[in-house]
Order: C-alpha cells, then sequence, then structure tokens
C-alpha cells in the first residue's frame, strides 16, 4: 500500500455530505470535512447520526466551512468515538457552534442544559488556525503532516486545505478546495489558486455552467426595489441564513446609500410611501441575525472595499433601515401588516428555497398579489416549492403552489437575479486546477452531479492538455 491515499464518504453522489479521509499510514489519517447528505443525495444510512466508517485512526477533523452539508455529521463523528481535534479558520471557529446548535436542536434536544453541554464540549475540540500558515498536525520520525488554510470565497472563514505529506519515500501536496466562490462578493476576499499540487480533490458544483450577469446583479437588485416603490408592493428575498442572507444586505445597502447620495426619489410612486430613504429592510430569521452578528464582528476578514464603508461610517449589515425581527408573534404581526397596507418593503426570509420557515407565511400572504414580487438569489432544488415558483416566471395564467397541503395561486411577480451563485463557475474551477506554478498532477472531482463531473473532466484535459494532469471523477 502506498501513502498517502483517499477515500470518500460523502460529496460523491451529488452536491451535499461532503467528506474525504486521507490515509496517511496503515492506522492514521485526518478527515477533511464530515457533512450531512441532503435532498436526492441522501441514501439509506445517511440521516443525521450516520457514520458507516472506522474512526479509529482518525486523528483530526479539518473543516473547510461551515454549511451543513460539510459539517453536519460532526455530531455522529463524536458519538462514533473521534476526539481529536477540528481544525478551521477563525471566522468558522465563531460559526460553527452556531451551526452546530441549530443542527442539535432540530434533531437530537432542545434541552437547554443537555444543548450547554454539548456546545461546551464542541467549542473545547474546536482548534482555529490563522489564514497563509503552515500548522504541524502530525510529528513523527517516520511521518510528517502539515496544513494550511487559504480563502476560498465562498463564505465567512471558508478555506481550501493544502496538506504537505512527508511518509517513507514519498513527499506530496494535496489540496482539498472545500467549496470555491464566485468572485465579486461584496463581503468576501476573493481566492487565489494554490501553488501547486500533487492531488487535488476539487469540487464540481457548477463545472458545466459558466456564470453571467455578474455586472448586472446591483442593478437588477435596483430595478427590482424600484418597482416595488411603484407598485406599492414587498420584495419577498427567500435566503439562507450563511452567507447569502449577509451578501444581500451588503448588496442592498450599498444601492440605498447611492440612492440616498443621489438624493433621487422613486420615480412615480404612489401613496406616502415613495422614498428609497424610508423603504424598511426586514431581516425576519432568528438564526440569520444571530449569524450576522458574527459576521459583524468579524469585519478584520471582509474585504477592504466592505471595511471601507466602515471607516466611511456606514455598517454593511447593520444600516438605519434594516429591522431585525425575531419572536414569532412579531413575525406573525409583520406578515398581517404588510399584507394589508399598501406600504414598499423588502423581506429576507428563510429558507432560501422556501421548503419551511417563515418565508412559507409570507408566500402564503403575499403570492396571490400582483403587488408582491418573489426574488431569488439562490440555487432552487428541483422538487422544492422554490423551485415550482421559480418555474411560474414569465408563465401565462395562473400557476398554484402547494404550501403545507393548501394550493395557492401565484399572481406575484417573480423575478431571479443572475450572479449571485455562491460557487465558482467553469472556467475558475480550471483556473483553480490549473495553480500558480504548475497544472495539478492528479484531479478528483467530488462535490457535483455526473454530467458537471463530466463536462468539467473535458475542460480540465482541453486546458491541462500536455501537462500530464489525470482527472479522474470519485
Amino acid at each position: 500500500m502506498t501513502y498517502p491515499f483517499l477515500s470518500h464518504h460523502g460529496g460523491t453522489r451529488g452536491i451535499t455530505g461532503s467528506c474525504h479521509q486521507l490515509h496517511l499510514g496503515p492506522a492514521t489519517s485526518l478527515l477533511i470535512d464530515c457533512g450531512l447528505e441532503q435532498g436526492v443525495d441522501a441514501g439509506a444510512g445517511s440521516a443525521f447520526g450516520s457514520i458507516d466508517f472506522d474512526v479509529a485512526g482518525v486523528q483530526a477533523l479539518v473543516i473547510t466551512h461551515v454549511h451543513i452539508d460539510h459539517v453536519g455529521r460532526i455530531p455522529a463523528l463524536f458519538a462514533a468515538g473521534f476526539r481529536g481535534l477540528i481544525y478551521c479558520s477563525e471566522p468558522s471557529a465563531r460559526l460553527l457552534p452556531l451551526v452546530l446548535e441549530d443542527a442539535y436542536r432540530l434533531t437530537v434536544s432542545s434541552e437547554p442544559a443537555q444543548v450547554a453541554r454539548y456546545l461546551a464540549f464542541v467549542r473545547q475540540r474546536i482548534a482555529p488556525l490563522l489564514f497563509e500558515r503552515w500548522h504541524v498536525v502530525l510529528e513523527g520520525p517516520a511521518l510528517h503532516c502539515a496544513i494550511r488554510l487559504q480563502r476560498a470565497g465562498h463564505l465567512l472563514g471558508s478555506a481550501y486545505v493544502e496538506c504537505e505529506v512527508t511518509c517513507p519515500g514519498n513527499r506530496v501536496r494535496v489540496v482539498f478546495s472545500g467549496d470555491l466562490g464566485a468572485p465579486d462578493n461584496p463581503l468576501l476576499r476573493p481566492l487565489v489558486p494554490p501553488e501547486r499540487a500533487d492531488l487535488m480533490v476539487l469540487e464540481s458544483t457548477y463545472g458545466g455552467r459558466l456564470h453571467h450577469g455578474r455586472g448586472e446583479r446591483r442593478q437588477q437588485l435596483e430595478r427590482a426595489i424600484d418597482r416595488a416603490l411603484v407598485d406599492d408592493g414587498t420584495i419577498l428575498i427567500p435566503a439562507f441564513s450563511l452567507g447569502r442572507t449577509q451578501e444581500i444586505l451588503c448588496e442592498i445597502e450599498e444601492v440605498l446609500h447611492r440612492k440616498a447620495l443621489l438624493n433621487e426619489p422613486a420615480t412615480e410612486g404612489r401613496g406616502d410611501f415613495p422614498e428609497w430613504s424610508q423603504l424598511p429592510v426586514i431581516l425576519d430569521s432568528p438564526m440569520a441575525r444571530r449569524i450576522t452578528d458574527v459576521y459583524r464582528d468579524l469585519h478584520q476578514f471582509w474585504r477592504h472595499e466592505a471595511r471601507d464603508r466602515l471607516v466611511q461610517g456606514r455598517d454593511p449589515l447593520g444600516f438605519r433601515q434594516l429591522i431585525v425581527v425575531d419572536t414569532h408573534a412579531r413575525h406573525q404581526q409583520v406578515v398581517n401588516y404588510l399584507k394589508s397596507t399598501g406600504r414598499p418593503a423588502i423581506v429576507i426570509a428563510g429558507n432560501g428555497m422556501c421548503s419551511g420557515g417563515r418565508i412559507v407565511n409570507y408566500l402564503k400572504a403575499m403570492l396571490g398579489d400582483a403587488r408582491h414580487e418573489v426574488l431569488f438569489v439562490g440555487y432552487q432544488a428541483k422538487g422544492t416549492p422554490g423551485a415550482v415558483i421559480q418555474a411560474s416566471e414569465g408563465a401565462e395564467g395562473f400557476v398554484q403552489i402547494d404550501l403545507d397541503g393548501r394550493m395557492y395561486e401565484i399572481r406575484a411577480k417573480v423575478v431571479t437575479l443572475a450572479g449571485y451563485s455562491g460557487h465558482a463557475d467553469q472556467d475558475e474551477l480550471v483556473r483553480f486546477a490549473l495553480c500558480r506554478e504548475r497544472p495539478a498532477r492528479q484531479v478528483v472531482l467530488v462535490h457535483g452531479e455526473q454530467g458537471a463531473k463530466q463536462a468539467l473532466a473535458k475542460a480540465l484535459e482541453q486546458h491541462a492538455q500536455g501537462s500530464g494532469m489525470v482527472v479522474s471523477i470519485a
């Protein structure tokens, strides 16, 4: 047996459940991510609490970022006997307990004392690392392994992982991409590809696609807000609590700030509420609020353009027109108020695919009214209510949607904003695999549908022709 080598425990059937084991010796390994398989990816035994591999030799867990499809099986990992450290970036170290607490309450227990004990145990295991610094995780006479985290641009704290492994007769640089972000995120510093890689485990979510419309997305958002002001309607934005919510808030703050500088009223507004400066932006998600608070505390990790706003006295995630809704009673009051009045507003609420959460109550109240608009800024998985609503965009006649067992007509406008993808596209994935010094020698494609993997494999073979790169699909 030649070391190091890989085995995969998720992220191979589709785009969720990332979990990769780097075997360094007969009884020594590292685990990179330990995510939950979701939706159509989930097979038998993939439910929360399921670990189907031996954890005895796992020395440490390295987390690329804290989305549930990369960390959701951590409680199961502990239950299986793992007691090593969890290495991650400093922002991820702050965010991980929030994500795991939410998952624990939903799937294990919401009893306060039990939750507190669990979180205390988790925090003891977390070991935050600085970006761009090598850290030795294993040191011995016959084995040396150091890791380095580099910014991945997917969400705050997201990283790709470089592993430098020296074992008898072999020295190997292994790179795990995690999820790579698209450029132009207003909050996140862009990723820089690795110098080199002997072995690369590469995500392929959008391996068969190119993103369009990034340069126009803020103008599209601005036009949507203009329509709401003219129509006296509410813009409903279904958004995920972690990452997408903070990005869209940052974009809205920039639009509102620019409008204020221009002193520009909404044209042809009706009623007594036409001004941009009076437009409420409602964040209706307790989880998103908690995560946004952490994002604000971690402003030193933002990209410099966003930090410059703070110097100017602005707050991209806490601006004057932002209203946060916590309690369910307050949530219901806001829904009823917006339904019954002609007051324009922007509402950001979970969940992102409209399959549950507070966004569903807004949809029930407003889908049947043409004054309102549903604005999609993220991927809608096949079969979800969000996908059904999105498919009604531009349809003739009225489409109906089943929400909690009752049919609702979709008369509200439906718009999808291009350019808000959280994942790198094919060109950016290829650029990552080509590295800065020389192309990766071996690339293993994970975290994507089969068609996306095949398209990316073909693109890599074309761009790396003559380099000796070998591409395989896990």
